[in-house]
């Protein structure tokens, strides 16, 4: 499938079987991460794989869904201020535009691999930092489910603007 492609089927997946990702699918998905522009090259993102029942239990926690409770693996990004490109002349700190460049990478990764996501921003951040004991310098930026979609999932059609209605030629 081309890029386009796969943009436009791409969607959140919030029901996911049991089977487990294999390491080789995973690993694939955190390159593509890896591989994400980031300002001034700084990479200043870091990856977490949670796949245990005990760590996935905790980071339950953070969300109050209880589809999230079906994904076999949670894939969280955070980064840290202080490793991240600076602009001079605002102050401006381009850490969660880098991390959501990567998380976004990975996403479209999982979508080419059949892994289903949902890009997660609303939980618990206090509950998550604490059930990965991650220090407070550490920002989390979002996480996302990583599993295959249940067999009665049901994508939902992507509600988009016109082009022409979000472009500008000057």
């Amino acid at each position: 499938m081309d890029f386009l492609e796969l943009a436009a089927s791409r969607c959140s997946t919030r029901s996911f079987k049991a089977d487990p990702i294999p390491d080789e699918v995973i690993n694939r998905i955190l390159e593509a991460g890896r591989l994400a522009p980031s300002a001034k090259n700084l990479q200043p993102w870091r990856f977490t794989v949670v796949r245990t029942p005990a760590m996935l239990a905790k980071v339950h926690a953070c969300y109050s869904r209880n589809w999230l409770y079906s994904a076999p693996a949670i894939l969280i990004v955070s980064g840290r201020h202080e490793n991240a490109w600076v602009r001079s002349t605002d102050s401006y700190n381009s850490l969660e535009t880098d991390l959501a460049i990567t998380l976004d990478h990975m996403i479209l990764s999982a979508a080419d691999e059949g892994v289903g996501t949902c890009w997660i921003g609303a939980f618990d951040l206090q509950v998550l930092k604490e059930a990965l004991s991650m220090d407070e310098k550490e920002e989390i930026f979002a996480f996302t489910p990583l599993g295959y979609p249940a067999e009665d999932f049901t994508p939902v059609p992507k509600n988009r603007r016109p082009l022409e209605e979000t472009i500008r030629f000057l």
